[in-house]
């Protein structure tokens, strides 16, 4: 919550925020319409010093799940003299980790919640040598740590310490793409975050749903908030059949970046008025002019040599052609992506 969003317009940073604050609201109906037990928040809620007005959405909607909820503060939200986790009355139903790993029994549902909280930026690994102990049918557990890292600066897990835990389930935080794991008995999974703030966090974002019966079983929820693709289109044949191709047939407030590659003439500025159903698009133009692309055969010079050389297969090869399209694009100083 509260993310800068520095790299857009003002106007779309304004857009981009409030599509970020009705993300609290729609978690809680979705705790709500699936009759959902208890909720963990893995940490990082907020990005830094929150506003008041998203300090009290987060608690409005945390007390209209209507459920245990329990929050494992991370890395950008740590527990530290005027964070929101110490200063603010939360709701009676939300329980905040603040320290190092304790658990709340929920005698109602058979099981125990475990979990811990930063207390700064960074943070040991906590399950180390941890193992759940309880009576409880169920022993879950709910932290901000890195299971890809091992050398991790936040709180990093390894397979071997979930093995461990005891824990029939273990919900993480702060890797921002969606991922899971068994190790042993022991689910692990993270919805990574709800919704994209760049193009490096590209697709549909959620969260998950988690069934613990026999097992534990996920299942990823999209929260159908605004989105960010990154995509390529080689426009040779035409500019608007390869964004065609690529874009959806009706209007869409999602983000589309789309780097142009090929050889073409067509002026991209009219091209990109015609696709104004997509307010937020981009096209990057790494296209080269649609010439002969044999031109340079005609030189007496090293280079002249290289692609009459690959003229003479091209009839033979398609390798060739593809070969002095890639030679073109280096030869003129730009980006190439290898098919």
């Amino acid at each position: 919550m509260d993310s800068p969003f520095a790299s857009f317009p003002e106007e779309q940073r304004a857009i981009l925020r409030q599509e970020q604050l009705r993300i609290p609201g729609r978690i809680a109906e979705i705790c709500r319409r699936e009759n959902c037990d208890l909720v963990l928040l893995a940490g990082d809620l907020f990005d830094g010093s929150p506003s008041r007005d998203t300090v009290e959405t987060v608690k409005l909607a945390l007390r209209e799940c209507g459920v245990p909820v329990f929050v494992a503060p991370g890395n950008h939200d740590f527990c530290e003299v005027g964070s929101p986790w110490l200063e603010e009355r939360w709701p009676d139903n939300v329980h905040i980790f603040t320290a190092g790993i304790t658990s709340i029994p929920l005698p109602d549902l058979n099981c125990r919640v475990w979990g811990a909280g930063y207390r700064s930026m960074d943070c040991p690994p906590m399950l180390e040598n941890f193992r759940a102990v309880g009576d409880e049918a169920w022993q879950i557990g709910v932290l901000h740590a890195d299971p890809i890292t091992v050398r991790s600066p936040y709180c990093p897990v390894t397979a071997g310490q979930i093995r461990e835990s005891g824990l029939a389930y273990l919900g993480l935080g702060h890797i921002h793409k969606a991922g899971m794991f068994r190790s042993g008995e022991t689910l692990c999974a993270w919805p990574g975050c709800p919704m994209g703030r760049g193009w490096d966090e590209t697709g549909d974002k959620g969260i998950c749903i988690v069934t613990i019966e026999e097992s534990a079983q996920v299942r990823f929820l999209p929260l159908n908030t605004r989105r960010f693709h990154e995509l390529e289109a080689d426009v040779t044949d035409g500019v608007e059949a390869a964004l065609d191709a690529l874009l959806p047939a009706a209007e869409s407030s999602d983000h589309f970046r789309i780097t142009l590659t090929g050889r073409t003439d067509a002026d991209l500025e009219m091209i990109r008025r015609k696709y104004d159903r997509f307010p937020n698009l981009v096209l990057r133009d790494q296209t080269v002019a649609a010439g002969d692309i044999w031109e340079d055969a005609q030189s007496d010079t090293l280079r002249g040599i290289y692609f009459r050389l690959l003229r003479d297969r091209a009839e033979e090869s398609s390798r060739a052609r593809l070969a002095a399209e890639i030679s073109h694009r280096i030869l003129s100083g730009r980006e190439v992506k290898l098919p």
